[in-house]
Parts: structure tokens; C-alpha cells; sequence
């Protein structure tokens, strides 16, 4: 077995994207959209987000357009979804979510989760916003989801887990 300082499979350093090295850069919260129910749920590691505050407001992510949870998004079968905030303990679980580590029985049969008329929500998560899908769009690689805020619930995030150049990193406390 051989330890690799670098990650074994990133592009030489002459050939990384510019645009994407920029994003990296910016780090922001972890966050994890679900949306549907029964077979049908679906779900998303996602730190590319922002919050529209407005009367109502919106929050606006860019997803993987070929993502499962993309999927269910774009073709109406799950119109709303759960956007909640990822904590430090939840490392293992956002890598599952992004497909970067084996989720053995699927996505969903690790943890406790709680049904939810917007999509399934992780019992131990303490902020969230419940949604509705209002515009889709692709921008670039990526498809922006644009959902209006039907609720939002705020707890405590003790040990946010935060996503910068490619690592998680604790990021401040509330």
C-alpha cells in the first residue's frame, strides 16, 4: 500500500480549472438536500448554496445535474425537498451522499430519519429549511435549484462542517 501526500487521482497541477479552483477557495457550510419518499427518496451532499432573503425567501444550490436528486427535481416526481445543515459528526454521511464512500444498504439505511411531507429529514440535524422546488435551470456544469422557504427551523450547530479546496474543515460556531 502506498500513502499519498496528494489525492491519487487530481489532475496535474498545470491542467486544473481555474473557475474550479476559485469555488474551492470560497468553502461554505455542508448541506444535505433530500427530497422524496419510499423508493423514491433522493439525496445530495451540497455546499454550493445561498440563502435569498425576501418576502418569501429562497434558497438557491447548484446540484449535479445527473444526480438521483436531480432527477427527482427536475421531472416534478419530487417537487420539494429538505435542505439541512451538516455538523462535524456528519463526515461520513455527506461522503456518502456526494458518492465518495459505500453507503451498504443505500443511502438511507445508515442513521434515523423522519419522514416529512417536504422529503426525508435526519433526525439529529437541528437547522433546516422545509421547500418547495420554484425554478430549475442549468448554469454551467452544474443545475441551479432555486426553492422558496416554507419553514425554516434553527438549532444550535455546535461543530459545523464546513468544505473548502476539497476537505472538510470545522468551520465557526453560530
Amino acid at each position: 500500500m502506498t500513502i499519498h501526500s496528494d489525492h491519487p487521482f487530481a489532475s496535474p497541477a498545470g491542467e486544473r480549472d481555474g473557475a474550479r479552483r476559485l469555488r474551492g477557495r470560497l468553502g461554505g457550510q455542508v448541506s444535505l438536500w433530500t427530497a422524496g419518499a419510499g423508493a423514491d427518496r433522493a439525496g445530495l451532499t451540497v455546499s454550493s448554496l445561498m440563502v435569498a432573503v425576501s418576502e418569501p425567501s429562497y434558497v438557491l444550490g447548484l446540484l449535479d445535474p445527473d444526480s438521483d436528486l436531480a432527477d427527482r427535481l427536475r421531472d416534478g416526481v419530487a417537487p420539494r425537498c429538505v435542505v439541512q445543515l451538516l455538523e462535524w459528526r456528519h463526515q461520513d454521511l455527506a461522503e456518502k451522499f456526494a458518492g465518495q464512500m459505500p453507503a451498504p444498504g443505500g443511502l438511507f439505511a445508515a442513521d434515523h430519519w423522519l419522514e416529512t411531507a417536504f422529503g426525508p429529514r435526519l433526525a439529529d440535524v437541528e437547522t433546516w429549511a422545509d421547500c418547495v422546488v420554484h425554478d430549475i435551470r442549468d448554469v454551467g456544469w452544474s443545475m441551479e435549484v432555486t426553492c422558496r422557504i416554507g419553514s425554516a427551523t434553527l438549532g444550535v450547530v455546535d461543530d459545523p462542517l464546513g468544505h473548502r479546496r476539497g476537505r472538510y474543515l470545522r468551520s465557526e460556531q453560530d
